[in-house]
């Protein structure tokens, strides 16, 4: 099935009005057509791991290749007013913005693939004017994405081969994040959603069956068994924590081996209260006992990677884990903190980069100047380290070390390598295909097993090695000496 996402916000309006303010300020200096380099990057890795699933890339194509100023856009912004009472924007100002085209080359770590703070997930570089307006959009569906996917890949990791079905739409931040989170959950490795929206628009599996209000609807918890085996005899897991754990199992096996004996069988139960390790132990030996060994034991309850990991560790009998809440609102960690900033700047293609840095006295808040891409170095053991550089400087190609992020690396340059940034757009086209969604779960899996155990481990887990390239480093820490002297 195509992957598509919902067009109910791509809208130019999808932004923050000093983005507008920006443009418009861009417009009247006479620089909005200057060439520009913008990063957008996160500073560290989300839930305190050492890695991130990247994700959200398709929806922010879908903006850009939507990206034009209707009449019923402008006749909005040319209501705005300033403090003055007068209009915001000129009229002029918003005839430019009708006229306006996307032409930017947009470059970016595709969707499934690993990344680690400071590296750049999307490089943009065009008119200084369009760069600025699209950086809340672009923030918005990455930031939120890669978030989920990075949650959803540690829910999978704590699982260890048991399926994660994603459960969190009625829980998520509204219905554009709740179809969202659906997505990105299943780039990062679930297997299942309950979201039938999400299901339609991007062909994820979806599974679902009954509630506790199914089982109060009826006289009793045996009827309602019963009730829903006839109705769906080919989608019977049953509920059974609605009035005593123990006893709906009990009904659960009667009402399974009346299905057998029709030519149906139960696929399992779902537990969703209590002490789930204990009810799934003498769960599995009640329907082992009556001749359902193949019956999967699914929980719910409130679960993140961590309270998989304990339950695991203590021999919980549990074949599926449905996580909704502290999956699709990114519980422990509701915003990845991803920036975007200005890198370069120049006239026109006839004049050099004039390169930017932004300072901070928290050097982790300091920008990188350049037009930036990371190699990736890697063996047939998996991974080894990420060097950023810039790519009007290039790499050298005879192993010298770069200067780290951490602690440093020192590639080989006999090494395998690749770049990750891939070209999405040139001056405004794309040309890139979008990849089914399979393909992206199947690109996570993947990246995440050439990654070191130390680093995807879900408990004290350790830093991946990502480096700046020598010569980039040395001219950051001289942009960084610059300003700090004329700031003085």
């Amino acid at each position: 099935m195509p992957v598509r996402t919902s067009r109910s916000t791509l809208s130019p309006l999808t932004t923050d009005l000093y983005q507008l303010t920006m443009a418009y300020g861009y417009w009247k200096r006479g620089v909005a057509e200057h060439d520009a380099a913008f990063h957008l990057t996160f500073r560290e890795c989300p839930f305190g791991g050492q890695f991130a699933v990247t994700a959200g890339l398709e929806t922010a194509i879908e903006y850009l290749e939507n990206l034009s100023f209707g009449d019923e856009d402008l006749r909005y912004l040319g209501s705005l007013g300033g403090a003055d009472g007068k209009p915001l924007f000129d009229i002029e100002f918003l005839d430019y913005l009708r006229e306006l085209q996307f032409a930017c080359d947009v470059d970016a770590i595709p969707e499934g693939v690993i990344s680690f703070a400071h590296e750049p997930l999307v490089r943009v570089v065009g008119p200084l004017l369009q760069g600025q307006l699209i950086e809340t959009a672009l923030l918005n569906a990455v930031n939120f994405q890669t978030l989920i996917a990075t949650k959803a890949a540690r829910l999978v990791l704590a699982a260890d081969g048991d399926d994660v079905l994603e459960f969190g739409l009625r829980r998520a931040q509204g219905f554009d994040g709740g179809l969202s989170a659906s997505r990105a959950a299943f780039i990062g490795g679930c297997s299942a959603t309950s979201n039938v929206l999400a299901g339609q628009r991007f062909g994820i599996p979806v599974k679902g069956t009954h509630a506790h209000s199914w089982v109060m609807t009826f006289e009793s918890e045996l009827e309602s068994f019963r009730s829903y085996a006839e109705a769906m005899p080919n989608n019977a897991v049953f509920l059974v924590d609605t009035f005593d754990t123990r006893e709906g199992v009990r009904k659960a096996i009667e009402v399974g081996l009346e299905m057998r004996s029709r030519g149906h069988e139960m696929i399992g139960i779902r537990l969703d209260s209590g002490d789930l390790g204990r009810l799934s132990k003498e769960a599995r030996k009640s329907l082992d006992a009556a001749g359902f060994p193949n019956a999967a034991i699914v929980a719910s309850n409130d679960l993140d990677e961590f309270e998989i990991l304990k339950l695991k560790r203590d021999g919980a009998r549990i074949d599926t884990w449905g996580v909704g809440t502290r999956l699709a609102t990114a519980y422990d960690q509701p915003a990845l903190g991803g920036v975007y900033k200005l890198a370069a700047i120049r006239s026109d293609a006839q004049q050099p980069w004039r390169m930017k840095v932004k300072l901070s006295d928290d050097p982790i808040k300091v920008s990188n100047p350049g037009r930036l891409q990371v190699r990736r170095f890697g063996d047939s053991r998996g991974f080894l380290g990420d060097v950023i550089f810039d790519i009007d400087i290039g790499m050298p190609s005879d192993g010298l070390a770069a200067t780290g992020v951490g602690d440093g690396y020192r590639y080989d340059s006999n090494s395998g390598y690749s770049d990750l940034l891939a070209p999405v757009f040139r001056k405004g086209e794309r040309v890139s295909e979008p990849a089914p969604i399979e393909q992206l779960q199947r690109r996570a899996k993947g990246q995440l097993a050439a990654l070191p155990d130390s680093t995807v481990c879900i408990e004290r887990a350790s830093p991946y090695v990502v480096s700046y390239e020598q010569r980039l480093h040395d001219r950051k820490m001289q942009l960084i000496a610059s300003a700090e002297k004329v700031s003085l």
